[in-house]
């Protein structure tokens, strides 16, 4: 982002006190949702924890609706066969454990609270775009992260960083790996947001469910993680329940938006 601001290339937002105050809550549940994810990662098969985060759509309803949101009945149905899915994908996993389940879970709770909140604190910043606010979002996050990272692991980071290079074999492919997983991890994120100011909810959700095909059925190719006929199907049924979810929300939207056009 900085790269983007100092050549200006995207147009850096005026800064102020309360802006700032308004990212902290978001920017908070933003770095717990991504710790969460990577230890989720960590602990299971990669091709898991996908299929338990396509259930964040479920904590979305609940939270929104404690927080005053009313969802038809056709939204709540929708949620029905992503918590099917995910519960008979979770009891077929082969690599399951309470640590990778609980890592995904969690990353779903912070990654909703940060978007429910981010909604509500920045109602009087309608002027930043999507890809600034996912920028100062991500500095805020890394200034909770560093202090946090040192004092749990810095005493680790030695030993860690000498096994890393004998798993990998050369120090110029760990450092390489590490580059290109941060540039492409930003660079979807990037895109996603721009892709969503260009293009209607609806088809943004059926691109963002095809992108849990995709990395599922990626991720058991590259890493050949053994999966189940029940595990595939739970998934399938996880992922099709996302993309109904997806359907009636946008209707949900639409109708909202023509309703303060007609007012």
């Amino acid at each position: 982002m900085l790269i983007l601001w100092s050549s200006k290339l995207q147009p850096c937002p005026k800064m102020s006190k309360e802006f700032i105050f308004a990212l902290l809550g978001p920017a908070l549940f933003h770095t717990i949702g991504h710790i969460s994810a990577c230890v989720s990662f960590s602990k299971v098969a990669v091709s898991f924890t996908p299929v338990i985060k396509s259930a964040e759509p479920v904590f979305s309803v609940v939270f929104s609706s404690f927080l005053g949101d009313s969802y038809p009945l056709s939204v709540w149905l929708s949620i029905l066969p992503i918590v099917f899915g995910c519960s008979l994908a979770a009891v077929t996993e082969v690599s399951f454990n309470f640590q990778g389940l609980w890592g995904a879970m969690i990353s779903n709770v912070g990654f909703v609270l940060r978007n429910i909140y981010s909604k509500r604190s920045l109602q009087n910043f309608k002027e930043v775009n999507g890809l600034n606010l996912y920028g100062w979002i991500s500095i805020i996050s890394l200034i909770y992260l560093f202090p946090v990272a040192v004092f749990v692991e810095g005493s680790q980071w030695i030993q860690g960083y000498h096994k890393a290079i004998e798993a990998v074999g050369k120090s110029s492919t760990f450092y390489l790996w590490v580059l290109l997983s941060g540039v492409f991890y930003h660079l979807y994120n990037q895109l996603s947001y721009e892709a969503l100011d260009e293009i209607s909810p609806l088809t943004f959700s059926v691109g963002n469910t095809m992108k849990r095909v995709v990395v599922i059925v990626s991720t058991v190719l590259v890493f050949r993680n053994p999966v189940r006929p029940l595990n595939a199907l739970g998934s399938a049924i996880a992922i099709l329940g996302t993309f109904l979810y997806s359907q009636e929300t946008s209707a949900k939207k639409a109708k909202k938006d023509g309703g303060e056009k007609k007012s």
